[in-house]
């Protein structure tokens, strides 16, 4: 079976943020959410070996990591937090996006950006072709870093089909825009 991900479409959106609450920002916040819609190779089937997912998901973080860091046009000590998630297709179980996303996903992801050491923060779901994704983000430094607990969102209108696993990284710089909650 494929060990690597079959992709049918990528999908790379930044979002900048000038303004917040009625005041320019002296450095926008940006974030980018990057998705690759992969076939998933279990849809149908009630068993079948997840180390093919675990895998893939090793392949396919390489890929949205240098996507993401292209999008936003971005180094990787420019990075400061992160996020994953994934939206499994009906024919498919939620254990396919945990196999994807959590045991290997992380290292090439960490290891693209330098300095980054916490967990990667995740989510994920079943859904059809226009689901919603909401994915948090935590500093790639220390988890416990409130000025970068944040979340970024997507939706994609043909995906997933029900054989198919939409991946998501979210990568941002600056924290959450106007950021001034300290630690009790």
């Amino acid at each position: 079976m494929q060990r690597t991900a079959e992709i049918r479409k990528m999908i790379a959106a930044v979002e900048d943020t000038h303004r917040e609450a009625g005041q320019t920002l002296e450095t926008p916040s940006r974030k980018c959410v990057v998705a690759a819609v992969i076939s998933n190779p279990f849809a149908g089937q009630p068993d079948g070996d997840l180390d093919v997912l675990k895998d893939i998901g090793a392949d396919i973080s390489a890929k949205l990591v240098a996507r993401g860091l292209q999008a936003l046009d971005a180094g990787p000590d420019d990075i400061q937090s992160y996020g994953k998630g994934a939206i499994v297709g009906i024919d498919g179980e939620i254990e396919h996006a945990a196999a994807l996303i959590h045991p290997r996903f992380g290292a090439p992801v960490r290891g693209a950006l330098g300095d980054a050491s916490e967990i990667i923060t995740s989510t994920k779901k079943m859904g059809g072709p226009g689901a919603t994704l909401t994915v948090p983000l935590t500093s790639k430094k220390s988890i416990w870093d409130f000025d970068h607990m944040d979340a970024a969102e997507i939706t994609i209108p043909d995906a997933p089909h029900a054989d198919e696993i939409v991946v998501i990284l979210a990568l941002a710089m600056g924290g959450r825009p106007r950021k001034r909650i300290k630690p009790d």
